[in-house]
């Protein structure tokens, strides 16, 4: 987060908002009799729990969690937080009170980004979010849409030839190669040959950048609204600039697009000639019953499809290309996990070609390891959600428009919920803890979120995933660079929408095939 702006105004914006307006902040925030609020860090006087905000991150919540319990809240500014920190307390959120979870909490930044709220994970839970979802799931991200998984491939292969390509026994920086791959996989899934490669790229990526700094961005304002008007921080400023941005790029695709579609069944067709199809210029978007089916009453503006596309950046690129890069780290670190993989990459696909799509279901010890991954290294780990109505979580009470905060970094390291809940041992996924899958039915094991909520790229993500760290392990012997011993790995993150290395990987990679790579 962005703190030294806000902090340089901080003491007089406390003082227009706090002094004048305490008797009636104080009336606002009681709570009626009789109902309890789960507990909570001490507070202090009107600000209540401002001065933890260094404080709301994963590691600093699960801190908090592991004093105030898995169930606790918190009290900042205007608003209320509640964080979820323990198996039971998500099960309880994201299943036994799933629909009144359902909503997300929103910033003057993310509405203004968002095009008010038109895109998929932002939007309002209701008949338009759920028909947005059944689009992403049915037609963005299907199995059935050949273009996109097939793409994964060719940038799988094009990242291996790039390394192989490299100079003998030199380190080769794996966070940079993961994320151009992950990059160009999205790119070229969202945009097809429309979007241009090289500087045009370059272009977007710069653009996608700053909206992720803007997400993450501290604004006063999101804690007293009224402050809003004053742009105090200069974020207005920034949040048109990076808007009117994006407009003109996706704008040109969109209208390239339309001078040249393209059929739903035609192989080369890309997310943006998928959303096309239900396009309303008029500029009104949605469908008028829950059952309003994709071909019938269901329409898109061009803020729709603008605000999707930003999803399917964030959600494909930074958030696959940080799991990749903890994969190979954790196994950097941990040698004889290394081997396993690599003996099972031989026993299965063996040494005289490389991975293809059909060798991933035989790989049992690989998809430990991206459990595992994922157990220590959620690609989201905090999820937001909010209350929608005033709901009843074990005995305590949550007021509707409270935000949820699910740390699946917590609960995914808690000690009662895991054995060696701090180690990379993926052996425990063919033991005891086997039946602990990853698509919502554990909520010890909440990488990608659960109910409503959930995210429908799941399977997409998963696949590159799986198949990228599949390929850089058959293809390579790896070693850390200058001497470094596995003990001496920096393996600290930084916390944002995701959390990736603080370090960028590097690493020596020596070719193991006996076929070209």
């Amino acid at each position: 987060m962005e703190m030294g702006s806000a902090e340089a105004h901080l003491p007089w914006a406390l003082a227009l908002f706090f002094i004048p307006l305490t008797a009636i902040l104080w009336a606002i925030l009681r709570r009626p009799s009789g109902r309890k609020l789960p507990p909570s860090p001490p507070s202090l006087p009107i600000i209540g729990h401002m001065h933890l905000m260094s404080q709301l991150t994963h590691r600093g919540l699960a801190r908090l969690a592991a004093a105030h319990g898995g169930l606790f809240h918190l009290r900042l500014g205007l608003s209320r937080t509640v964080v979820v920190s323990s198996p039971a307390m998500a099960k309880q959120v994201l299943q036994l009170h799933d629909h009144a979870f359902a909503g997300r909490p929103t910033t003057a930044s993310i509405r203004y980004l968002t095009y008010d709220l038109s895109d998929m994970a932002f939007a309002n839970y209701g008949p338009f979010w759920r028909q947005i979802r059944k689009l992403c799931v049915v037609k963005l991200f299907s199995r059935r849409r050949a273009q996109s998984w097939d793409c994964v491939s060719s940038e799988v292969d094009s990242a291996t030839s790039a390394i192989a390509s490299s100079p003998p026994r030199q380190p080769v920086n794996l966070g940079e190669i993961a994320f151009n791959l992950a990059r160009n996989v999205t790119y070229r899934a969202a945009f097809g040959s429309s979007g241009g490669r090289g500087e045009e790229q370059d272009k977007f990526i710069g653009i996608l950048q700053e909206f992720s700094k803007l997400f993450g961005v501290f604004n006063l304002a999101d804690f007293v609204p009224w402050l809003e008007v004053l742009d105090l921080q200069g974020i207005k400023k920034r949040l048109v600039k990076a808007r009117s941005e994006l407009d003109t790029f996706i704008d040109r695709i969109i209208d390239d697009h339309l001078a040249s579609p393209k059929e739903g069944d035609d192989p080369k067709a890309d997310m943006v000639d998928d959303m096309l199809a239900f396009l309303d210029e008029s500029g009104a978007a949605g469908g008028d019953t829950d059952s309003a089916e994709l071909a019938g009453s269901f329409k898109l503006t061009r803020n729709n499809i603008k605000a999707i596309i930003m999803d399917v950046m964030f959600g494909g690129t930074e958030t696959v290309a940080s799991a990749i890069e903890w994969a190979m780290a954790e196994l950097l670190r941990n040698p004889s996990e290394m081997q396993k993989a690599q003996a099972e990459l031989t026993k299965v696909v063996g040494i005289d070609r490389k991975v293809n799509e059909e060798d991933i279901d035989k790989l049992p010890y690989l998809k430990c390891i991206i459990k595992e991954t994922l157990r220590l290294h959620p690609p989201i780990p905090v999820a937001m959600h909010e209350a929608m109505e005033d709901v009843e979580v074990a005995g305590f009470w949550v007021p509707a428009g409270t935000r949820v905060l699910v740390n699946a970094w917590a609960i995914g390291r808690m000690w009662s919920a895991w054995k060696r809940a701090e180690e990379f041992w993926p052996e425990r996924f063919v033991e005891e803890e086997a039946a602990r899958e990853m698509s919502g039915g554990s909520f010890e094991l909440v990488p990608f979120g659960s109910g409503r909520r959930s995210c429908p790229g799941m399977r997409l993500g998963l696949y590159g995933l799986e198949l990228a760290v599949a390929q850089l392990v058959h293809c390579f012997r790896w070693e850390l660079p200058a001497g470094m011993k596995p003990e001496e790995m920096d393996m600290g993150d930084v916390f944002g929408l995701t959390a990736p290395r603080a370090v960028r990987l590097c690493a020596v990679p020596t070719p193991r095939l006996a076929c070209p790579i």
